[in-house]
Parts: C-alpha cells; sequence; structure tokens
C-alpha cells in the first residue's frame, strides 16, 4: 500500500515538473515580450516630457525576478526544504516549490500588465503624476529630524544583505555600513584584526550607513582571562557577555579605540552607531512553562541589585517593610533568579524590574560615551523590538524604550507589522482589521512622543514579514498601506528583511527560516515597496508635515503600571484604538515628556487604567495641572504608589481635572476639547463600511497653498464608503487624487489596504 502511493506520488511530481518546464518557456516569452511593450511606451512617454522612474524600475524588476524564478526552477530540493520550515507550507513543500518559478513569472507578468495599463493612461492623459525624485544616494544628507536630497525630505528603503551591485542599488537602495565586533579583538592586549583595521582605513566614504556593533562572537581569549561566567550570563540571543562583570568595559573598549577612529566623519556612520541588534536581558519565568531568551544573572548583577537597593530604600527596615521580609543588612538580600512572572505586582518583582532596566541603560550610557571619546559628533542609535513595549511582554526585559530612545540620536527600531500569523491560534486583531497595526502605530507615535525631531530609522523593518508572519501570495496593496503608514507616522529611512539571495538569484549560506514566502519570492511585493516610497518621495514635504504634526490629544504611559500589570498595553491600546479613527494624531505623555517638552504641544493627557504611579510622578502631573493644563482620568487610575500604598489624589488648580467613568466618555470629552481649542483638521469624515467599528485611519495637513491634504488607509476588513466634507465651506471643494492626477468623488469607496491622498481644494 505504502509503495504505490509512493509511486503515485513520485508519479505526480514528475508530471507536476513537466508541465511546468513547458508552462516556464510560455510564461518566460510572455513575460520578455511585455518587458518589450513596456520599454517601447517608456521610450514614447519619456519623449513628452513626463515621468518614467517608476516604469524602468518595474522592467528592472521583472528582469531580476526572471532571473530568481530561472534559479528556482534548478533548485526545487532546496526550495523544498525551504519551505518545510514555514507551518503554512510544510505540508506541500514539495508541490509548493515546484510552483514557485510559475509563481514568481506569473507574477512578474501580471506586475507588467498592470505597468502596461498604467503608463497608457498616462500616455493619453487620462492620469497624471508629478515627478517622482531619482534619488542619487551619493548626494543624500542625513539631518537632525529629515533625510534631504536636493534640498527636499525624501524617504529611504533597502534590504538587510542585499547585493552591493549598481544593478540591484539603482532602484533598491544603496545603504552602507560596516560591522564590528569583539571577535575581531585578538589578544587579551586588545590587538585588533589588521584586516578589520585595512579595510576601515581603505573604506571609501560614498553613502549613508550605520555602524552595526555585534555583541556576540566573544574570543577565547576573553573566557580564558574574565572566566567562564563572562559570556554564562548574558542577553541572549545577540549579546554574549554580562554587562555586569567590570572586565566588559575593558573588552568592548579594545573594540572601540581601535576602530571608531577611522569612522569618525564618514558617510557611512550617519545613521549612528547601532550600540547593540535587538537587545533584551529577560530575567523572568512562568512557573514550568518556557520562557522566550531567559537568562540568569550573576554575582556582579547581584550585588550591584543590592547597592541599588541601599540607595532607593535607605534602610532595611523600609525595606522589610515594604518586601515584608526580616533581612538584617542589604548584604543578606535574596531573589529568585530568574523571578517567576507570578510575582507581578508585588513589591520584589517592581524592584527587581526597575533595576533590571537601571543596569541595562546604564551599560548603553557607557558604550555612548566610550564611543564619543573618539568620534565626539557621533549618533547612538538602539534596533530595540517596541513589541517589548506595545505588547503585554512581562516587563522584566531590561527594555525601557522611553530612557533608551533618550539617550540616542537615531530613533533606532525594527519594529513589525502583521499581515498573517503562521502559527496556531490568533493574535487578536484578525476579526476587525486588515492587517495587525498595533505595534507599529503604538510604537511610532512613542517614539516620536519621546525624540518628535530625530531621525526615525527602521534598521531590520518586519513590515513585510517576520519569521511567524509569512504569506507568498501577499496582496501588493498591503505593502503600500502599511508602508505608507509607517512613513506618515515618522519613518525616515528602513532596511527591510530581508534579501538573502546572491546577484545571480542564488541563495546565501547564512539562510534562516524566516526566507521560503518572503520578499524575495514575490515581484509584485517588491516592486510596490519601492513604487510606494517613489510616491512618498514626490510628495515628501506634505508627508513630512504629517511626521511633525503636533499629537493634540496624549494618552498617559507609566512604567510603573506597565511593571506591575500584565494587561496595561491592552488597556492602553483599547483607548489608542477608539481615537485612531478621527484625524487627530495621538502622542504619549510620561512623565519625562511632561517635564522637558512644552506642555503647549499638547490640549489634554488622558490616564487610564492606569493604577500605579511612583509618587514623582503623580507630582509632575499634579505640576501640569497647576499650569493650567487638562487631564482627563477614570475612577481606577492614580490610586497607587509602586508598592501598592495609597496616593493622594490630584487637585484642581489653574487647569482642569475631568474624572468620567468610562472609556467612551474619556473619548468623547477628549475630542470635544480638541474642537473647541481649533486643533481639530478642518475635514470631517463620515465612514460606512457594513461594520459597528471604523476602519479607516487618516491624518490631515494643510500644503503651502493653503489647501488640506489628506492620507487615509483603509485598515478594516470590509470596504469602506466615506463622506468627506471640508467644514464651514459654503461651496462644493474638489477633491483631487494627488498620486493620479485627476478629480474624485467626495465619496469614494476604499477596499481593505487602500490608500488614498487627495488635496482638497477649495472653490
Amino acid at each position: 500500500m505504502n509503495t504505490r502511493l509512493n509511486s503515485k506520488r513520485i508519479l505526480i511530481f514528475i508530471s507536476l515538473l513537466f508541465v511546468g518546464f513547458v508552462n516556464a518557456q510560455t510564461q518566460e516569452k510572455l513575460a520578455l515580450a511585455k518587458i518589450k511593450i513596456l520599454n517601447k511606451l517608456i521610450s514614447k512617454v519619456e519623449k513628452e516630457g513626463k515621468d518614467v522612474l517608476k516604469e524602468k524600475m518595474t522592467v528592472r524588476t521583472a528582469e531580476v525576478f526572471l532571473e530568481f524564478a530561472n534559479w528556482d526552477e534548478k533548485n526545487v530540493s532546496m526550495n523544498t526544504e525551504l519551505f518545510k520550515r514555514v507551518s503554512n507550507y510544510k505540508d506541500k513543500a514539495a508541490e509548493t516549490a515546484i510552483e514557485l518559478p510559475n509563481f514568481e513569472r506569473t507574477d512578474v507578468i501580471n506586475m507588467l500588465d498592470e505597468a502596461i495599463e498604467y503608463i497608457t493612461l498616462l500616455k493619453d492623459g487620462k492620469v497624471n503624476r508629478k515627478e517622482i525624485p531619482n534619488v542619487d544616494w551619493k548626494k543624500v544628507n542625513v539631518e537632525k529630524e529629515q533625510i534631504t536630497f536636493n534640498n527636499r525630505p525624501v524617504f529611504l528603503a533597502d534590504y538587510t544583505w542585499k547585493p552591493e551591485t549598481k544593478r540591484l542599488e539603482e532602484f533598491y537602495g544603496s545603504l552602507d555600513g560596516f560591522y564590528i565586533s569583539p571577535a575581531q579583538i585578538l589578544n587579551a592586549e586588545g590587538k585588533v584584526n589588521r584586516n578589520v583595521l585595512n579595510k576601515l582605513e581603505n573604506k571609501p566614504s560614498v553613502t549613508p550607513g550605520f555602524v552595526f556593533i555585534n555583541n556576540k562572537g566573544v574570543p577565547k581569549w576573553a573566557t580564558d582571562k574574565y572566566g567562564d561566567g563572562f559570556t554564562k550570563f548574558n542577553g541572549p540571543p545577540f549579546f554574549d557577555y554580562d554587562i555586569d562583570n567590570p572586565r566588559a568595559k575593558e573588552m568592548m573598549s579594545f573594540l572601540l579605540k581601535e576602530t571608531v577612529p577611522k569612522m569618525t566623519g564618514n558617510k557611512y556612520t550617519d545613521f549612528g552607531y547601532m550600540l547593540c541588534n535587538e537587545p533584551r536581558w529577560v530575567n523572568y519565568k512562568n512557573g514550568k512553562n518556557k520562557v522566550w531568551y531567559n537568562s540568569e544573572v550573576s554575582s556582579f548583577t547581584i550585588e550591584k541589585f543590592k547597592r541599588w537597593l541601599k540607595e532607593k530604600h535607605v534602610s532595611i527596615a523600609n525595606l522589610n517593610k515594604i518586601w515584608n521580609t526580616d533581612y538584617a543588612s542589604f548584604s543578606e538580600v535574596a531573589i529568585d533568579n530568574p523571578i517567576d512572572v507570578s510575582l507581578q505586582g508585588m513589591p520584589q518583582w517592581y524592584d527587581w524590574s526597575t533595576f533590571n532596566d537601571v543596569r541595562v541603560l546604564e551599560w548603553f550610557t557607557w558604550m555612548k560615551s566610550e564611543i564619543r571619546k573618539y568620534d565626539p559628533k557621533s549618533k547612538a542609535q538602539l534596533k530595540i523590538m517596541p513589541s517589548f513595549f506595545t505588547d503585554n511582554d512581562p516587563a522584566s526585559t531590561g527594555i525601557d524604550l522611553e530612557a533608551l530612545t533618550e539617550l540616542s540620536e537615531i530613533n533606532g527600531n525594527d519594529i513589525a507589522a502583521h499581515y498573517n500569523y503562521t502559527r496556531k491560534g490568533k493574535m487578536g486583531w484578525e476579526d476587525k482589521y486588515a492587517f495587525g497595526w498595533r505595534e507599529l502605530f503604538l510604537g511610532y507615535d512613542f517614539l516620536k512622543s519621546v525624540k518628535p525631531n530625530q531621525i526615525n530609522f527602521n534598521s531590520e523593518s518586519h513590515l513585510l514579514s517576520t519569521s511567524h508572519t509569512r504569506d507568498l501570495y501577499m496582496n501588493p496593496k498591503y505593502v503600500r498601506a502599511v508602508y505608507w503608514a509607517a512613513t506618515t507616522l515618522g519613518m525616515n529611512a528602513s532596511q527591510t528583511w530581508y534579501w538573502p539571495r546572491k546577484a545571480d538569484g542564488s541563495l546565501k549560506s547564512n539562510l534562516t527560516h524566516a526566507y521560503a514566502g518572503s520578499n524575495n519570492q514575490q515581484p509584485r511585493v517588491t516592486n510596490e515597496l519601492h513604487s510606494t516610497i517613489m510616491d512618498l518621495n514626490s510628495y515628501s514635504e506634505e508627508v513630512t508635515a504629517m511626521q511633525h504634526q503636533s499629537k493634540p490629544i496624549r494618552i498617559y504611559y507609566s512604567k510603573t503600571s506597565a511593571h506591575n500589570k500584565g494587561e496595561y498595553m491592552n488597556d492602553l491600546f483599547k483607548l489608542y484604538e477608539s481615537l485612531n479613527f478621527e484625524g487627530i494624531p495621538l502622542g504619549f505623555a510620561t512623565k519625562n515628556i511632561i517635564a522637558k517638552q512644552d506642555p503647549l504641544n499638547w490640549d489634554v493627557v488622558l490616564v487610564q487604567k492606569t493604577e500605579h504611579v511612583t509618587q514623582s510622578e503623580l507630582e509632575q502631573l499634579q505640576t501640569y495641572l497647576d499650569k493650567g493644563g487638562i487631564i482627563i482620568v477614570d475612577k481606577v487610575s492614580l490610586k497607587f504608589n509602586e508598592y501598592g500604598a495609597l496616593l493622594p489624589s490630584l487637585k484642581t488648580s489653574i487647569g482642569t481635572l475631568i474624572v468620567v467613568d468610562s472609556l467612551e466618555n474619556m473619548t468623547s470629552k477628549a475630542l470635544q476639547i480638541v474642537e473647541q481649542k481649533n486643533n481639530g483638521p478642518e475635514v470631517t469624515i463620515i465612514e460606512e463600511n457594513g461594520t459597528d467599528i471604523k476602519g479607516c485611519t487618516w491624518k490631515c495637513i494643510k500644503n503651502e497653498k493653503g489647501n488640506n491634504v489628506l492620507s487615509i488607509i483603509n485598515l478594516g476588513k470590509t470596504k469602506a464608503t466615506l463622506n468627506i466634507q471640508l467644514k464651514n465651506s459654503k461651496n462644493n471643494p474638489v477633491y483631487f487624487d494627488l498620486l493620479n492626477g485627476v478629480a474624485i468623488s467626495s465619496q469614494p469607496t476604499l477596499k481593505p489596504y487602500d490608500v488614498l491622498f487627495i488635496e482638497v481644494k477649495k472653490h
């Protein structure tokens, strides 16, 4: 029976290969014919003085992916093994691998058809397109709060590991950089590999980039000299040594002293020195359940913790009272390590989690100061996973997003969005939205709230895919929606994960399980990403204005409540979600934001489900009220300090304190306040989408002509019909589709993922 079944599968496999070979010949000829048609149209339209940069890129994408398809056709077995690594495809890995070249060629054909259709409309004058800046990365300037080319802001996009060839860099990015690692230190005297230093001495300074400081690869001499514990107590998976071991600074000083002076002032440092790749120090456990990248800490860390406790609590009597313990001295203090998450909400958990943040911040503060010894104008950044902030991960990770962003001159991140989810179960957004946008929106609005005037660099963009978010048949419209959203929220440059093919289409040896079903197998996805960036660059002034809009509504965030409450970010997201479809930019307020920034930048602070705050947080909120601020607070917030002791209530003074009993009341009163202060948009949008929730998120700014420009994205699962109206307008305005150069109805319909970018022109 099994023999017959296997024989049948082999016959099916052979027949699929044969059919695929025949189809391949037909498809490739058809694709090449369409490339010729498109090239002729490009030549004709270009002679008319119209911009055809986007279509030239499409031709290049078609050529590149036809080569990829040919390689994939010859390497079915390798692709089969790679598809087996993806849960969506593991049961049909062979069939998917056989079909892959045909899919890629068909996708190329569809992409070419779309380009031919559009350029024909362009030729006939039925659509019009603003000239797309052909960005020369060699002439790009990375400024404090924007990237410019020819004195205009621009947005840049590249890929992790993309080959450095002119053919690929012409349209898909030319990001530069350099890589340094402890592995390059050869001995205990601090001698650095001469080949590395030679590369630095001879490296040209041509295009912007960043310095990737790898904290892995501790050399053997270091463990011999510093002891086995030096690498045992680390921050896996991307940090291999103990930051509290006093010798850690010696090792990293060796590396930085020899390399940084040779990098000073070069363009490939324009996006800063990346102090760490995806830092995390996960020091908690969950009973017998496995915790992601859990790690113990060393005796150096425990001793540092005891010193920190003494500084915070002053006397052992105070500590004993709060912890409900009976230690005779701080030297006797002990804590279960890793600490169990069941203690969340208890004083021990709070103190340990807070200390974990502090020790990590101290380490990176030192790293930055060490770099500045040799490069005084250097910029620091970290590739932080904002999910540690936006999700409900237990807070004992060592990542204080606010503090580490305050330390940085570049808002570094590797933010993600979720097209689907390849693991079992759901992520929570699937029933309401076309994609998971929580991490993207909350993450970028928080970064822009903490450091509003800094570049936001996504150095490992997971907007297309992650290890657990993959779909070979991704709708290209999603690509436009998610990159458009990210950029209008504040992203200035991205390095998308990832480009694991060599220039000839073959696969690199350092593949991960994140490859199969990703962008290097998706011609239209890749093309749409760069088409979207081109459109954003055409209207870069308007998009930049959206990035820098004031945020009149601020949601209060307390790290104290985040440490103490497992569902804290779920509660904050519900508030954010209720306001995200009203055309009003949202931001966050914290103790430091209120203290350090001008409170005139916002109209109202909302405090919801934030039961725990420190005394100093409460005092800062009171100071804000005393200076005339407005706070809306629910009945459960601001009741307890970090250890559960009762706090006094806020007092109304010069400002206004509004207490509400529901999220709906908080939302409606916040919107009323913004309207009363005349800080709402001049446009109203009424949405009908067949559900009881809104799905279209939008932004509105005024351009240099004084007209309102709207960016609208349908995040919802259903099509939405909008009624767009200009407030207080006696005449019917003209609604102008900026990307296609045509007038449209005031009642457009947007399908899921659709993006609408329009100008509202007064008569």
